[in-house]
Parts: structure tokens; sequence; C-alpha cells
């Protein structure tokens, strides 16, 4: 296999293994669609320019393209209203006598944990922004609402279709991760599977001085971690990843211990310790 044919082949395998962010219905009333994870293998180019959220939707198109009984009908739809876009639907599909309207998001998250605030509310990005809660309110009453906007009309009528006989799902993935000191934190609203590491500050690095580091670009997160990389040295790592702490940019890193074991982690640029 290419080389540029593997790595798209492993982007995809690792978005497919990502699970939901929640199950069925159980947040905010948002339906989860659930890919079917037998279509393992990719047979499509896509574009390397793409952002990430982008490039993942790529992903899900192709797996819903590779199902039977359902006709992709359009996607990426820009909503414009007098010249001006207003948004854009993801994707819209017929799955045997159904019309779908579905919303794409994969996200990394950080677990702050606040005995004061409700699950939802402890996620944040690992920069510190993109909270959940944030993109929970946003896809509830602004891009799913988008499918009944007045603009919305031509482009349904265009697809012989109605938002009244439309249903609506997301596809919501995302890799949480804990802090370094409290990573025996259970889940309780949402799907504990999506646990995909910790994350720690420049001082809590020190615990790991004796493994191997290696910092995948962004694309490159969505990889299951293995063993094939150039890995540095505790001393080289620190030494790359001080200019992008310096810039308030947190990083995700792969790290290899002593006795080959492999985990992913985000080095934080915080200035305070993580949350005890």
């Amino acid at each position: 296999m290419h080389s540029k044919d593997k790595i798209l082949q492993q982007r995809y395998f690792g978005f497919l293994q990502t699970p939901n962010l929640w199950k069925e219905h159980t947040v905010y009333q948002l339906k989860q669609l659930e890919l079917d994870t037998n279509i393992n293998a990719i047979s499509i180019a896509v574009d390397k320019q793409l952002r990430l959220g982008k490039y993942v939707e790529q992903f899900v198109f192709f797996n819903l393209s590779q199902q039977q009984h359902i006709d992709l009908l359009a996607n990426n739809i820009q909503i414009q209203q007098e010249k001006r876009t207003i948004g854009e639907l993801d994707c819209i599909y017929k799955e045997k006598e159904s019309i779908v309207h579905l919303e794409i998001v994969y996200k990394f998250y950080l677990y702050i944990p606040d005995k004061n605030k409700e699950e939802l509310n402890c996620l944040i990005g690992p920069n510190k922004r993109d909270a959940l809660i944030e993109k929970l309110v946003k896809l509830k009453d602004k891009q799913l609402q988008l499918l009944f906007h007045n603009s919305t009309k031509p482009y349904l009528q265009n697809l012989n279709i109605s938002s009244n006989n439309v249903q609506q799902q997301v596809c919501f993935k995302a890799q949480v991760f804990l802090p370094f000191k409290s990573k025996n934190i259970i889940l309780q609203e949402l799907n504990k599977n999506c646990i995909a590491g910790f994350y720690l500050n420049i001082n809590e690095l020190e615990n790991f001085k004796n493994c191997k580091f290696y910092v995948p670009i962004k694309k490159d997160w969505l990889l299951i971690p293995h063993k094939h990389v150039s890995w540095l040295s505790f001393t080289d790592f620190k030494a790359m990843a001080k200019p992008l702490l310096s810039n308030k940019y947190s990083p995700l890193c792969w790290l290899k211990k002593g006795n080959g074991q492999i985990e992913k982690f985000f080095l934080v640029w915080w200035f305070e310790d993580s949350i005890q």
C-alpha cells in the first residue's frame, strides 16, 4: 500500500474506532448515528488540505455511501440569505423511507473536575476554548434549526423534500482526556469509552523523564498510537514543546514507556498544576 494511502487508512480506522460521546439520545435529546464499523477500509481520496473537521466529514460521507440501504442526497449545503452564507447543512440522506438531516462533530476534550458543575460543563478543548456545553447549545439551537430556516426551503425543494418530514441526527465523536492526578474519574452522562488518555502540565511531565515521546500532526490525532514513529528523548521533547506552550498551544502527544506501552496525552500550557 502506498504510504499516502496507508496513512489515510490509519486515520479513517482511528476515526471509526472513536466512540460517540454519548449513547442513543441521552444528551439534549440529540440522537446519535451509529456508523457501520464493518466498513473499515476506505477507498476514496480525501483532500489533505482540509481542516480536521471537514476531513472527518469525508469519512462519514464515505461510510454512509457504502451502506446499501442509505442514499446520500446532498452534503455541505451552503445556505445563503441575501448573498450571505448563514450556515451549512452537513448531510442529508435517505434511509429506507426516512429522510435524515445529519450534523457531524469530532472533538478533543479535557475533563476539568468541579464538584459544583454538572458533567457536561466540565469538558473543554485543550486550549481552554471550545467548551462542550457551548457546542451542544450551538448544535441544538443553531445548526439543527437551520433546516427550518426560510432560506433553506429552496434547497430542500430542489431535493423534493419538506423539513416537516425530515428526522435529525448527529454523529458526535470525541476523545476525552482526564487529569494526570485524577485518572480514576468515571463518566456518568457521557460515554466512558471515549476516555482516550490524560493531560498534564510541564511540571508534571517529570514523572515520565525515562519515556520516549512523539508529537503527531493535527490530522494524526485521529490515529491509534503505534510504535513505528520517530521517538524523541525526554530532553528533545521538552525542547520541542516549550515554544508551543509559550504560544498557548497544547499539543497532543504519545509517550512510550520502558515496557513498550504507548499512551496518549495532552501537554497543556496552563501554568497552574492540573486539578487534584
